[in-house]
C-alpha cells in the first residue's frame, strides 16, 4: 500500500501523485458504498495493481472542500479582479472573501491590468489596497506584460495548493500562463456584448507553479450564498470577527443592537462604509433567501 495526493481527475480516473512518480488509478468499491467521492487534492492510500495503475483504497481527512471546482484541502485562494474591463468591483471581491471565509480558507486578493487604467482610477485602486491590507488580506496588484510583478505576486504560491477565483476575463489563466509558459492554458477575450468571458476550463487538476500546486480551473462558478447562515456572516469579515468580543451582547449581528463594537468602528472610519454596507446586503439576502425543502 502507498500514499499520495491525487493531482488531476478526468473521466472516473484519479491521477496520484507519489513521490515522483504518477499512478493512473480508479475508486474501489468500497468508496462508492461508503458514498465517498474521491476529489482532486485528496491525501490518499493506493495499491498498484499493474505498473502505473491502481486503486484508490481510502481517503485521508479533509481539512476542507469545494464543489466547484471539486477539490480539497486547499490552502489559499486567490481572487484575481481586474482593475477595469471588467470594472473593479468591491461588492463581487467582498462576495468572493465571504464565500472563502465561509470555507475556512486563506483569501489572496490580485488586481490585474493596473497597466490599462489612467491616473485617477489608478489612485481609487490604491485607496482599496490599502483598506484590505488594513484588514489583514495580501493583496498585489500586477500587469499582465510585467512578469516580475507577476513573480512577486506568485511568491505567496510556495508550498500551497492554491485554487484561482474570479469574474470571467480578468486575466486568470494570462497570469498562469506568464510564470510557465508550459501551461498553455486557453484564454479567451471578453464577449464584449455580455461584459463577461467564456469558460474555457473543462475538468480538474493540480499544475505546479512556483513550488505550489494550483487548480487551474475557475473557482466558484456559483457566487450564491445558498450554504451560508444567516448567523456565520459576521465571522466572515475578519475586522468584525476581531471586535465582536467588545460588542454588548453576545452573538451581536452589528445591525439594530445598541453598543455594538463594529457600528463604532464604521462611525470611527475604522471599518469601511461600503464593506459594512456589503455586510448589511448580504444579511438581508440570506435573510429573504427561500428554503429549500
Amino acid at each position: 500500500m502507498a500514499e499520495g495526493k491525487i493531482v488531476k481527475a478526468l473521466s472516473g480516473f484519479y491521477y496520484v501523485q507519489s513521490g515522483e512518480d504518477r499512478y493512473q488509478c480508479r475508486g474501489r468499491g468500497v468508496l462508492r458504498k461508503n458514498k465517498v467521492t474521491p476529489l482532486v487534492g485528496d491525501q490518499v492510500e493506493f495499491e498498484e495493481s499493474n505498473p502505473g495503475e491502481g486503486y484508490i483504497l481510502a481517503i485521508k481527512p479533509r481539512k476542507n472542500e469545494l464543489v466547484r471546482p471539486p477539490i480539497a484541502n486547499i490552502d489559499q485562494a486567490v481572487i484575481v479582479v481586474s482593475a477595469t474591463q471588467p470594472n473593479f468591483s468591491t461588492l463581487l471581491l467582498d462576495r468572493f472573501l465571504v464565500l472563502i471565509e465561509s470555507k475556512h480558507i486563506e483569501p489572496m486578493i490580485i488586481i490585474s491590468k493596473m497597466d490599462t487604467i489612467d491616473d485617477e482610477k489608478e489612485s481609487q485602486i490604491a485607496q482599496y489596497k490599502q483598506d484590505y491590507e488594513q484588514i489583514g488580506y495580501v493583496v498585489e496588484s500586477v500587469s499582465i506584460k510585467q512578469l516580475d510583478e507577476i513573480k512577486q505576486a506568485v511568491r505567496h504560491f510556495k508550498g500551497k495548493i492554491s485554487v484561482i477565483a474570479g469574474q470571467s476575463g480578468v486575466g486568470k489563466s494570462s497570469i498562469l500562463n506568464a510564470i510557465n509558459p508550459q501551461l498553455k492554458l486557453e484564454t479567451n477575450e471578453i464577449s464584449e456584448s455580455l461584459g463577461r468571458g467564456k469558460h474555457t476550463t473543462r475538468h480538474v487538476e493540480l499544475i505546479e507553479v512556483n513550488d505550489g500546486l494550483v487548480a487551474d480551473t475557475p473557482g466558484f462558478s456559483s457566487l450564491e450564498f445558498n450554504e451560508l447562515q444567516i448567523e456565520d456572516v459576521p465571522d466572515c469579515f475578519p475586522e468584525m470577527r476581531e471586535r465582536k468580543h467588545a460588542c454588548k451582547f453576545r452573538g451581536c449581528m452589528h445591525h439594530k443592537e445598541p453598543k455594538c463594537a463594529v457600528k463604532l468602528a464604521v462611525e470611527n472610519g475604522e471599518i469601511p462604509t461600503y464593506r459594512y454596507q456589503h455586510y448589511l446586503q448580504f444579511l438581508e439576502e440570506i435573510q429573504n433567501r427561500k428554503p429549500r425543502y
